[in-house]
This record gives structure tokens, sequence and C-alpha cells, in this order.
């Protein structure tokens, strides 16, 4: 009788993965959680002042204000989502708005005011302006994309050009014009000033164009691991390229805009306007490191710094502060999405 000595081996399960709780999921949409922010603070503000910050025209005078900075932001988000970084937003805008003065002029509508625009007057201005958005956006993709020089450095290099040709074309002087007034202080939609209607329908093609087209997805994978994207057949440079210009013709279009609504040109003005830009992108949860994003996070993440110095403003603290809050809440937008990629390595 023999006896068998082979070991028994017992199987073992497999550790069950529980799935997220709802609260759990939540608190990982990244857009929920700064749409939460905002709420919070704008009921902060609410009981601080009820009578002069909740009110329908300071709501429709901050949303123009942050027209604007909306537009330029909606490009940026697709640049950063590919894991890069624009800083040639101020020469994006500045450049734009020359262009626009000088497609006015070139037309003879330069001198022209409010009541002798026609439509010509603003194609021409408009047409301007994306040319000028155009030129910066291919001079970006075609660094980053083909010379394959780091993001940081070739829009730093593009920023300090097109600000130095926007002083060249001006001859260091700003230009007034009145002629795009009817877009700029207009009112197409009764009570509701241009600029807003124009932001939300940048926003809109920006949404369209992410979330719901083919772009979105190659513009996901090239910021998740764009070696892994090249391999399932995406053309990365060329994408890169076509990201970049997006990037540039919305700053452009920023450029027609500031011109619209200030009259004149600020050559020496939008300095700060890529860093407005890249904070409301990473308020509004995009990754700094590529391949997490939305428009509407974008969309919510303008509005928090704006909030936040329209209501300090009136509750009396000085807005100066805002520049303190708005950092400590970027600083902890980034530290959050380092969890989150933690998290997600982790899983």
């Amino acid at each position: 009788m023999s006896t068998d000595t082979r070991p028994v081996t017992v199987p073992t399960e497999e550790p069950e993965t529980r799935p997220d709780s709802p609260l759990r999921a939540v608190l990982r949409n990244p857009t929920v959680v700064t749409f939460a922010v905002l709420v919070v603070i704008i009921l902060g503000f609410t009981v601080a002042e009820p009578s002069l910050f909740f009110q329908g025209d300071n709501f429709l005078q901050i949303a123009q204000n942050v027209a604007i900075l909306t537009v330029v932001s909606v490009g940026t988000t697709f640049v950063i989502i590919t894991a890069g970084v624009d800083l040639s937003i101020p020469a994006g805008i500045v450049l734009g708005e020359v262009f626009t003065v000088k497609a006015l002029n070139m037309v003879g509508g330069l001198d022209a005011d409010a009541g002798q625009t026609n439509p010509g007057y603003i194609l021409a201005a408009l047409a301007g302006g994306l040319l000028a958005g155009l030129i910066i956006g291919l001079l970006n993709g075609v660094v980053v994309a083909y010379l394959k020089v780091p993001p940081l450095l070739a829009t730093l290099g593009t920023l300090g050009a097109g600000l130095g040709m926007s002083l060249v074309l001006q001859k260091g002087v700003n230009t007034a014009t009145y002629a795009l007034d009817p877009v700029g202080h207009g009112h197409w939609i009764p009570g509701v000033p241009n600029l807003i209607p124009i932001g939300v329908l940048v926003v809109v093609l920006g949404f369209v164009l992410l979330h719901l087209a083919v772009f979105g997805r190659h513009t996901y994978a090239i910021g998740s691991n764009p070696e892994s994207a090249r391999r399932a057949g995406i053309n990365v440079e060329r994408h890169l390229l076509k990201v970049y210009v997006i990037g540039g013709v919305t700053a452009g279009f920023a450029g027609f805009l500031s011109v619209s609504y200030f009259s004149t040109t600020s050559i020496g003005g939008h300095s700060t306007d890529n860093l407005q830009a890249i904070t409301a992108v990473a308020l509004g949860g995009t990754s700094l490191f590529g391949g997490v994003g939305s428009i509407i996070g974008t969309l919510i993440g303008v509005w928090i710094p704006a909030i936040l110095n329209n209501g300090l403003v009136i509750t009396g603290v000085q807005p100066y502060w805002q520049q303190v809050a708005v950092g400590f809440v970027l600083i902890a937008a980034v530290y959050f999405d380092h969890l989150r990629r933690r998290s997600r390595d982790r899983g």
C-alpha cells in the first residue's frame, strides 16, 4: 500500500475588488469637486452680503468680465490635456489685437464709430485676429511637435517673439477704434452683453470637439501616453500641431474680442493672461500631467477667481487677498490631482 506524499495545493480565492461607494466615486470626479468648491464660495459671500452679492446683475457682470478669459482657457485646456503648456497666450492676444486694427485700417474702418460699422469691417477685423492666432499656434505646434522642443521653452520663445513683433508693428503706441463697439458692447440677446453668448458658443464648440469627437479621444490618448497613442495609429505630431493651433486661434480671437470691448489695443497688457488661463484650467480639474480634463471643469475654474475677486471687493476685503486665496486653491487642486493619479496607479 503506497502513501501519496505529494503536497496538496489549496486553491486561494482572488481578493474581491470592492466597487467605490457613490460618495467616493463623486469625489474622484474633479469637475464635481471643483463645482462644489465654487458653490461653497458663492454661499459664503451670499451669507456675508446677500443684498449686494447674490444679484442677477452682479453675476451678469462677472460673466461678461470672464468671457474673454473663458475663450482663451478653452484652447488652453486642449494643450494641457496633451501634457503640454502654452505660455505664449499674451503674445497671441496682443498680436491678435494688432492684426485686428491693421485689418480694420486696410478696409477703411479704423476711424469708423459704432454707428458707421458694417459687417465687412467686423469680418475683416475678425479675420485679422484669427490670422495672428493661427501664426502663433503654427509656430508653437511646429517647434513642439516636429522640432521636439519642450513646450515650456518653445512657447516662452514665441511669447517673446510675438510681443516683440507687436511692438514693432505698433511702434510702441496703442491704437484706438470704436468700429467694433457693436460686438463688444451690443446686445444680440436683450439684456445680455454680447461677450457672454460668444463665450458660451466657444465653450459649446470646445465641448463637442473634446468630448464628442474623435479629435478629443486622440487628445486624451496623447496626454495619457504618447507612445501608446502612436502605436494605436495616431499621428502624434500632426495632432499636437492641431492642438497648439487651437490654443493660438483662441488667443487671437480673444485679441479681437479685447479690442471690441476696450476699443483699443493694449500692447503693454495681458502679461499674466497665460497664468490666469493655466490657473483656471488647473482649478477646473485638468491634470497638469496630461490625460485628464474637461471643458465644463475649465468653465467652472474660470469662475472661481472671478467670484473670489468680486466677493472680496463687495465684502470690503482688499482685492490683493484674491491672489493669495487663488494661490492656495491652485496648490490644493494640483495636490488633489497628484493624489488622484497615485490612487489610479495603485488601482
